[in-house]
């Protein structure tokens, strides 16, 4: 039972809720219903969401199926600390700055990292 991957994906669902409640807050804090309606703020926090939406899945994915064929736990750990890691920073930066920032670069960084290495990892093991 792939109970690490278990543990990622239900923080990962907890970061994602706390996207989801502040484009909800906005939204009806402006009165909002459908879209942006032109506020550059909700548009960036919107952003923020699909951003994850478009990593997480995946990611957790193959993190889950290198759990389930037996990749090295420590490895597995350290797979999904990195992209936790990668996507909280991601959020973090973008949420502040539309433009560059620290958080929004080492965040897309770390988790191209982890992404890259679970590819190398799950080619490895589907090739053994």
């Amino acid at each position: 039972m792939p109970k690490i991957t278990l543990l990622f994906a239900s923080l990962h669902v907890l970061l994602m809720l706390v996207m989801v409640a502040r484009i909800s807050i906005h939204r009806h804090g402006q009165k909002i219903g459908l879209g942006d309606g032109g506020d550059a703020v909700l548009a960036r926090k919107v952003r923020v969401h699909g951003n994850f939406i478009e990593h997480a899945p995946l990611a957790l994915l193959m993190l889950g199926l290198l759990e389930l064929c037996s990749v090295p736990v420590r490895w597995v750990w350290v797979l999904g600390s990195l992209l936790l890691l990668g996507r909280a920073l991601h959020a973090a930066g973008l949420s502040r700055s539309a433009g560059y920032s620290v958080g929004r670069f080492w965040g897309t960084a770390i988790t191209w990292l982890a992404l890259l290495c679970m590819a190398l990892a799950g080619i490895w093991v589907a090739l053994a």
